[in-house]
């Protein structure tokens, strides 16, 4: 099970983190990322990290948003900086065993679990 939080509503320019409380073991087993979907736009992958350490962002993040983990309290973060608005989007979180899987664009890819969501707008 994946909870995400710390969305909310923020100038430009400003910064969020946001927050994914996974079940036990999720985060040392599991490779763990973050999706965005904006109004009338597709799903888009943000960052990712292996739960081996590497991480992978978006061109349009890369420099303003950084992905960790604390595994002690079983947390997936996005440490959100700079914001635009058009990061505006609800922000999911996203966990597999399969480091592709994880990063796979298409929404009928199995093997993927989901947040529910949490909103953030940037104005």
């Amino acid at each position: 099970q994946l909870v995400e939080s710390g969305g909310g509503s923020v100038q430009a320019g400003g910064s969020l983190r946001l927050s994914c409380a996974a079940s036990e073991n999720t985060l040392s087993t599991y490779s763990m990322g973050w999706y965005r979907q904006a109004p009338g736009k597709d799903r888009e992958g943000v960052a990712f990290l292996s739960r081996d350490g590497p991480t992978e962002y978006a061109e349009s993040v890369k420099g303003r948003f950084t992905v960790s983990r604390d595994i002690s309290t079983r947390t997936l973060y996005l440490n959100m900086d700079n914001l635009k608005p058009e990061d505006s989007a609800t922000y999911y979180c996203a966990a597999s065993l399969s480091w592709n899987v994880l990063r796979t664009p298409s929404n009928s890819v199995r093997g993927r679990s989901w947040g529910q969501g949490t909103q953030v707008t940037v104005s």
